[in-house]
């Protein structure tokens, strides 16, 4: 399993060098400035003379993370905000780990191609086309599926055991935006009379919804 997942690793970097999403670098690092008070499209680079190999180093995939959420899932990223090495790289990774019957619900990444790669256990995933076409399969531990920059996508363990991927993306800080949380946990809130009309259902159901989606006090 290990030389897959280099070998899954090495090809992804391969492909999305040749195509990433982020604008190229322009020295050999730029490592983030995440403190920086300074705001452009990406981060500021620190001096040169106080970078050091933990810039480029995260160990926070190598466990599986705690899954007794709402939704039974947990994304961890391992993206510039970790690694602030990545900054202008165009590359990064998370891991997901899933409990028996857990759902990465249906979310976009705005600025990434992702590609996941199965660690363990068995899923259920696809994504939808702008002309509303679900593109999905069941893929299962060492299979590569890949979800389009942009489109909808989800994942669901089907399984009775936990799951996990890893999935690499063509951006350095991708972005997410769960489609549920997006319309029903805004702040200030979208107008109810948006959503009744979008989801063509009254106010009551698009109230129950939305506390649903309220933080847990």
């Amino acid at each position: 399993m290990a030389a897959i997942l280099a070998l899954f690793v090495m090809t992804f970097a391969a492909v999305f060098a040749t195509s990433v999403a982020d604008p190229d670098l322009l020295q050999d690092v730029c490592v983030a400035e995440l403190k920086s008070a300074v705001k452009l499209n990406g981060f500021t680079c620190k001096d040169i003379a106080n970078i050091t190999s933990e810039d480029f180093f995260f160990a926070g995939l190598a466990k599986p993370g705690p899954t007794n959420n709402t939704f039974g899932s947990l994304v961890t990223g391992a993206n510039v905000e970790k690694i602030p090495g990545l900054n202008t790289l165009g590359v990064s990774l998370s891991r997901i780990d899933y409990a028996p019957g857990g759902l990465n619900p249906p979310h976009t990444h705005p600025r990434a191609t992702e590609i996941v790669f199965v660690l363990e256990g068995e899923l259920d995933v696809g994504f939808i086309t702008t002309s509303n076409v679900l593109i999905s399969k069941s893929i299962k531990k060492g299979e590569i599926f890949v979800f389009p920059k942009g489109l909808v996508h989800f994942q669901k363990n089907n399984g009775k055991d936990t799951a996990a991927v890893i999935a690499a993306f063509n951006s350095q800080l991708p972005g997410t935006q769960s489609i549920g949380a997006t319309l029903f946990a805004a702040k200030p809130e979208v107008p109810d009379n948006v959503l009744t009309k979008a989801f063509q259902v009254g106010t009551k159901e698009i109230e129950k919804i939305k506390s649903r989606f309220a933080p847990k006090k």
